[in-house]
């Protein structure tokens, strides 16, 4: 598997972007400002995700997403850790991290990456999109916050 940044001639893989966060509105204001990066097996696109600088000294991996006939396969973690081995690279001192309540999956793939729970956005999923998500027959409202120091 080979990890890269998305060349400025490329499309984002939206498919994927929107596995991870289901407003394309959202998703196409953060990728205008972020670092999109692909992971490609055999020239496939599998897996994506998208740093954004946040504050000084702080990047935000805004969204994560592996194609859903690969899940896992070990894709997810191999891909927070480059994430988290960029922005080391770039110079940041703090990497964030937000999901949502119900996704606890990712909740355990952040944490085993070294990630540390730091807050909670309250009623964040209610605020901000205005269709009712659910996940793992929980509905999604509250945005778990989470950071790592680099």
């Amino acid at each position: 598997m080979e990890i890269r940044k998305l060349n400025a001639h490329e499309l984002p893989p939206m498919d994927l972007l929107l596995l991870a966060d289901p407003s394309e509105t959202i998703v196409t204001e953060y990728l205008q400002r972020g670092q999109c990066y692909v992971a490609e097996i055999d020239r496939r696109i599998v897996a994506v995700y998208v740093l954004l600088p946040t504050r000084p000294e702080t990047m935000e991996l805004v969204n994560v997403a592996v194609h859903e006939d690969l899940h896992g396969q070990g894709i997810g973690k191999h891909i927070v850790n480059h994430a988290i081995d960029q922005a080391r690279k770039q110079g940041y001192k703090t990497i964030e991290i937000g999901t949502g309540n119900s996704s606890v999956g990712q909740l355990a793939l952040y944490q085993k990456c070294g990630f540390r729970i730091v807050g909670v956005d309250i009623d964040f999923f209610v605020r901000h999109y205005p269709e009712e998500i659910i996940e793992n027959g929980i509905p999604c409202r509250d945005m778990i916050r989470l950071a790592q120091d680099l």
